[in-house]
């Protein structure tokens, strides 16, 4: 079970109970610290944003983790359209479909979230 509480010294983070051990996160669920990312936050994470992981979702978020380990930037939109339409088909790895999985500010947002990466380069 998650639970979100403010810390009273910053206005701007949040703690994300994670099996019992508090995660840092910004006032919109990013990590602060990337090192504490783990299959257990995205848990965490998606259960405080309602959201049901399924096999997709995952499949993303370690899409999400493995283009930014390569190439040191988050992915765009883009390129998660071309890679899954490769992989899923063109009705499933289409731009619709992402959002749909992710609503809450879609795959470059909500998905970034989740897989413990930073806020993409001007997002607010």
């Amino acid at each position: 079970m998650s639970t979100t509480i403010t810390l009273p010294a910053d206005a701007f983070t949040r703690i994300l109970m994670v099996n019992g051990r508090p995660v840092e996160t910004d006032s919109e669920g990013y990590l602060r610290h990337l090192g504490d990312w783990s299959e257990d936050f995205v848990r965490a994470l998606a259960a405080q944003e309602e959201l049901t992981l399924t096999d997709e979702h995952w499949e993303l978020v370690r899409y999400l983790r493995a283009y930014y380990a390569e190439h040191g930037v988050q992915a765009q939109v883009r390129a998660m359209i071309k890679h899954f339409t490769v992989v899923w088909g063109p009705e499933r790895g289409s731009n619709h479909h992402l959002h749909d999985l992710f609503p809450r500010g879609g795959p470059q947002k909500q998905g970034n979230r989740l897989a413990g990466l930073l806020r993409t380069k001007g997002e607010h």
